[in-house]
């Protein structure tokens, strides 16, 4: 049956993705983005760092100009989605509108963790997420002298890497015993620990935030569970997210940590689909299980495969999934899943920031993580987007270059 309408649900890096790509594909039916934030559809990644240094401006977040939508006949609405009606196929707004689909595309994303602690409501705690939060957390940052960082995940140690260039005392309280510790190996969360002190960052470790200290209702320093007082004029918490899964719960969607989908990103309802930070998908470089990756490559590559099949070109969703980070002057680029990693190889030389560390699984090659060493990312991609071959023996091997090894083995 011919689509003639598409509604996407979700305005961020993967709802945009669905509507350009369905354009991009020939597409000729109704396009409605629906998203619930002021403005025209934008980048969320450098709001925590580049966007807070002022290196980038507002307009070079957006994704496309305001005259995108209108000469590609995507309709833009600044509206919040409040209910999914599946057997009329409509979407209710907060507005009181009711949008009629042919097929759903429900990309709602997440939203912060919140911070659960007494004082958590007090001017000058901030967590990241918006381009509202950035706006308001921006010239504080420039004025602040003690900055607390609750989370030592990416998007805390972005912050605390701009904060530390700002010139404040910075201390990163977190509840792991080293950084980034649920996406990195220890070899590379080394290499970042000691690159943030020497920005003049502190870090403590296996420190849980007990409570927020106020002074006429702002901010000026945080209690640990354990009793250590540590002054702040300023808190960011990076502590994860949560799917936002309300609306799909409430249509009686399948749910599993997020939106179930199948390996064509299809939802229980075929005629509803869900990709990005909300939906949980059957990955190949999962051993098929469902997960639900935080990325704007997987974002990116879901939506593009939506689009596809939406218009008679379905195939499974097979992308490797890699992710990046910018940290003061570290770029972190990982390819791939180390869950259960049991070996790894070093190369490079972390005493000059760079390095990669190649992950192993029962001597297979699962993820690349590279600091400073864009080359070898590239090449680790390569390597894992068909069956790895490489074995942590050829790794170890002195003079051993990933570049050099991948371009001799390509099929």
């Amino acid at each position: 049956m011919a689509l003639n309408s598409v509604v996407i649900v979700g305005a961020g890096q993967g709802g945009f993705q669905v509507a350009a790509s369905l354009r991009q594909e020939g597409y000729q039916g109704n396009i409605t983005l629906i998203g619930d934030e002021p403005g025209l559809p934008y980048q969320r990644p450098p709001l925590s760092k580049a966007y807070l240094l002022g290196k980038i401006s507002a307009t070079a977040l957006l994704f496309r100009p305001e005259d995108f939508y209108t000469q590609q006949n995507i309709e833009l609405v600044h509206d919040q989605a409040v209910a999914v009606d599946r057997n009329n196929r409509q979407v209710r707004l907060a507005s009181g509108r009711s949008v009629d689909y042919d097929h759903l595309v429900l990309a709602m994303g997440a939203h912060n963790r919140p911070l659960a602690v007494p004082g958590a409501e007090a001017q000058g705690v901030f967590g990241i997420k918006t381009k509202a939060d950035a706006d308001a957390l921006a010239p504080l940052v420039k004025e602040a002298r003690n900055v607390v960082v609750v989370g030592a995940g990416f998007v805390g140690l972005e912050f605390a890497a701009v904060a530390a260039a700002n010139g404040a005392t910075v201390h990163v309280l977190e509840l792991g015993d080293r950084p980034m510790a649920r996406a990195v190996s220890r070899e590379m969360s080394e290499l970042f620990r000691c690159a943030h002190e020497g920005w003049g960052v502190h870090f403590d470790f296996r420190q849980g935030i007990g409570h927020i200290l106020t002074e006429g209702g702002k901010v000026c320093g945080v209690e640990t569970v354990e009793g250590k007082r540590l002054l702040a004029d300023l808190v960011v918490y990076g502590i994860g997210v949560i799917p936002n899964l309300q609306l799909a719960l409430e249509a009686g969607l399948d749910i599993d940590n997020g939106i179930t989908v199948d390996s064509t990103l299809l939802t229980s309802d075929p005629h509803i689909s869900s990709l990005g930070d909300v939906a949980a998908f059957p990955c190949i470089h999962n051993d098929q299980k469902l997960l639900r990756l935080e990325s704007v490559q997987n974002a990116v590559d879901q939506g593009r495969a939506i689009a596809a099949r939406l218009v008679g070109k379905p195939a499974p969703y097979t992308a490797l999934p890699w992710f990046w980070t910018d940290q003061g002057t570290l770029k972190l680029q990982i390819a791939g899943l180390s869950n259960g990693c049991d070996s790894t190889v070093m190369l490079g030389a972390p005493e000059s920031n760079q390095l990669s560390v190649l992950c192993f699984r029962q001597d297979q090659l699962v993820a690349v993580e590279s600091c400073n060493r864009p080359g070898d990312h590239m090449a680790a991609r390569k390597i894992l987007a068909r069956p790895p071959r490489l074995t942590p023996a050829e790794a170890a091997a002195p003079g051993f270059e990933l570049k050099v090894w991948e371009a001799a083995n390509r099929d």
